[in-house]
């Protein structure tokens, strides 16, 4: 699909790369195929000229304050609502991506929620990668209902390479468990070495990502080295190894935090690669449908009863694979299928495609 409209067409698509995962790579691919002029943010005020040229901003994560010192969260803040001014006085149109439910960041979140509501009063368009979403904005900014405009989280297929060819089936005991992804106090981690070790050598889990901070990557490491059946890899895994990682595991656990985690790159990835999920209902996990029953999902109210909920998974997956050793297997090619039809990148694209041509009318 091109035309003069797409090939004339200056944007704006923030951040330009994410080290962590492949997602804005994937978002952005199909722009430019179809023709349009991919800008970084960072280059917005370099030129009259530029900042002319530019008809459509598109913000991802904006609302994410830096918190490594009060100083610095304020400046973080001060910038984002200068560019976001920016953008509104100059009545270029504005996208927003709402990611998460609430901001992860503890000490800064009153500065990230001002700048959620500014997102959520200034912008044209709100995407959205889940439809509970919706009630989110229903319940927070009903005026930005409107604004809303599902789109699926993109797939991952051969993203970070190909799925590896069939490898043995991982039969018997222990059940192994993969964790991959950055290691930030909000997903949980301390949660999930707990109950991995109240199991012993039934469960082996690997936890595989870099930690946010010095201190708490120690943390883990003690957690772990005592639980006795954890495998720490604590750095950023290079996106060649996530598939020969995922390869050697059952299945992944992802117990996020259900006050502020929506959506999830990783349950789509590890679908991506024929991986199932233990995971809480996040919007990722409910919007699912009816492949919503090849994955181990829970949902619980408070910190206790997430370990027991987790605990209930864990022992559910570790009887599931005793009495069937094919049974992820089966499940993993059954997510595949879901995420290969419902979550296409080229369809992704399309519409997203669609959607800034509609604005630029």
């Amino acid at each position: 699909m091109r035309n003069s409209k797409a090939e004339k067409m200056h944007i704006i698509f923030n951040p330009p790369v994410n080290d962590e995962n492949k997602y804005i790579e994937i978002m952005v691919a199909p722009l430019r195929k179809y023709g349009l002029i991919v800008h970084p943010l960072d280059d917005f005020f370099s030129s009259r000229k530029h900042f002319e040229s530019v008809r459509l901003v598109h913000l991802n994560w904006f609302e994410n304050i830096d918190e490594s010192s009060y100083r610095s969260a304020l400046r973080s803040f001060a910038r984002k609502l200068f560019v976001l001014s920016a953008i509104r006085m100059s009545g270029k149109k504005l996208v927003w991506t709402m990611h998460n439910r609430a901001s992860h960041e503890k000490r800064t979140g009153w500065l990230s929620r001002a700048i959620t509501g500014l997102l959520m009063r200034w912008s044209h368009r709100i995407i959205i990668h889940s439809k509970e979403s919706e009630e989110i904005v229903e319940r927070q900014y009903p005026d930005a209902l409107h604004k809303l405009f599902y789109l699926p989280h993109p797939e991952f297929i051969d993203s970070y390479g190909p799925i590896p060819e069939e490898a043995a089936t991982l039969t018997g005991l222990p059940l192994k468990l993969l964790f991959v992804g950055a290691v930030k106090p909000y997903k949980n981690i301390e949660l999930l070495i707990k109950i991995a070790a109240e199991f012993d050598n039934k469960v082996h889990v690997t936890i595989a990502g870099k930690p946010n901070t010095p201190a708490y990557g120690e943390a883990i490491r003690q957690a772990a080295e005592a639980a006795g059946n954890v495998h720490l890899i604590p750095e950023f895994i290079p996106d060649h190894e996530l598939p020969r990682l995922m390869q050697h595991c059952d299945l992944l656990v992802l117990p996020y935090d259900l006050n502020s985690s929506l959506n999830s790159g990783t349950v789509i990835l590890a679908f991506s690669y024929k991986k199932t999920v233990i995971c809480p209902e996040i919007g990722t996990i409910d919007d699912l449908g009816k492949a919503k029953k090849h994955v181990l999902h829970y949902h619980y109210r408070s910190e206790e009863e997430h370990m027991d909920q987790l605990r209930t998974q864990v022992a559910k997956a570790i009887g599931m694979k005793n009495r069937n050793p094919q049974i992820f297997k089966l499940l993993g090619n059954e997510v595949f299928q879901h995420v290969k039809q419902e979550h296409s990148k080229d369809m992704v694209g399309h519409r997203l495609l669609s959607l800034y041509q509609e604005l630029l009318q």
